[in-house]
């Protein structure tokens, strides 16, 4: 694409009826539409030296002008001064504690001072002198991930030679993850596997499902440690282990079985939890996070092959909240064998 500015076409003939927006996205190859609208919407595009819309219809002969550079600056990652737990380091890597809230590295679509701030991958580059290169300049030292509103222990690659390793060892299911999640309602089963292939879903976007055919397979299996029946209902506290890291698994393999995570509304658990009528009504309580921790991690040391295991408790919200219910329970199952 040319790269000087101002940049000007003329439409012509074969043009005429097209949308302007369909025009320039063609013309400029690389650059997407979403990009070209925000142009146009900022005026940074202008046919025959005024303003237009999107949604405009070429006759033939306009005179498009593009005041300034089509295409962003690619992104790097900036340090930023934030506090992080860090529960393990040495010369090769360190698990951090993630708290929920905390992106791990920063998505694409938006501005560059919203995107590029207040991520994991910010305070990295603030707390470690050198991370792996590995995964490009968004996202050094990045083996894996956690969702955003998850939180708990990620492993992070301090050079290229761990990097590969820890990478293989999660590509080769050797990198063991436990997880701790309150669900809505009683599981029928105390334990269970869960093997379902997962896939981004077509209508929602931002939702991944198990009721498509060709997903990425996918394993969880889960162990049930108590059940609680509270006037907001029943939930179900369970650990999880996971075979492969695939987006949302958890909270979708849950979902699939009819029992969300408490707080994940996006897989249809409420936003409020309300109490059962009994004489009065009680002030409903909410979870603004998921119910979703990432608690234990062991791996084979990249430099000395010896197991790395590490811990990591329920933050102080989350045993709030447990806490909260459980005050309340009308009665708790026996711990699962």
């Amino acid at each position: 694409m040319p790269s000087a500015f101002p940049l000007q076409f003329t439409t012509r003939s074969e043009d005429a009826g097209k949308r302007l927006d369909h025009f320039l996205t063609a013309k400029l190859g690389e650059v997407s539409r979403a990009r070209v609208q925000e142009l146009i919407a900022a005026e940074k595009i202008q046919v025959n030296d005024g303003p237009a819309k999107s949604s405009l219809r070429l006759r033939g002969g306009e005179r498009i002008t593009i005041i300034a550079p089509a295409a962003r600056p690619p992104l790097r990652a900036i340090a930023e001064e934030i506090p992080l737990d860090i529960l393990y380091e040495d010369d090769d890597l360190a698990v951090i504690n993630k708290p929920a809230g905390m992106m791990v590295h920063v998505g694409a679509g938006a501005t560059d001072d919203q995107r590029n701030r207040g991520t994991l991958v910010n305070a990295l580059l603030h707390h470690f002198a050198t991370l792996s290169a590995v995964g490009g300049e968004m996202r050094p030292g990045i083996v894996h991930r956690l969702d955003k509103e998850t939180s708990g222990l990620i492993v992070v690659a301090k050079n290229d030679e761990a990097h590969r390793k820890l990478a293989t060892q999660f590509a080769r299911r050797e990198v063991k993850k436990t997880y701790v999640a309150l669900v809505h309602g009683w599981l029928k089963k105390d334990r269970g596997t869960i093997a379902a292939s997962i896939s981004r879903d077509r209508v929602r976007r931002t939702r991944m499902t198990t009721r498509q055919a060709g997903g990425r397979e996918a394993v969880s299996h889960y162990r049930t440690v108590r059940r609680l029946d509270t006037p907001c209902g029943k939930f179900t506290l369970i650990e999880v282990k996971i075979d492969t890291g695939r987006t949302h698994q958890i909270r979708v393999h849950m979902a699939s079985l009819g029992h969300p995570v408490v707080g994940d509304n996006l897989y249809g658990a409420p936003a409020q939890l309300k109490a059962r009528a009994q004489g009065k009504s009680a002030e409903p309580i909410s979870l603004p996070r998921n119910f979703l921790h990432a608690a234990e991690l062991e791996l084979a040391h990249p430099r000395t092959g010896e197991k790395t295991a590490l811990k990591s408790p329920l933050p102080p919200e989350l045993q709030e909240f447990l806490a909260l219910l459980e005050r309340d329970a009308t009665s708790v199952a026996t711990k699962g064998q």
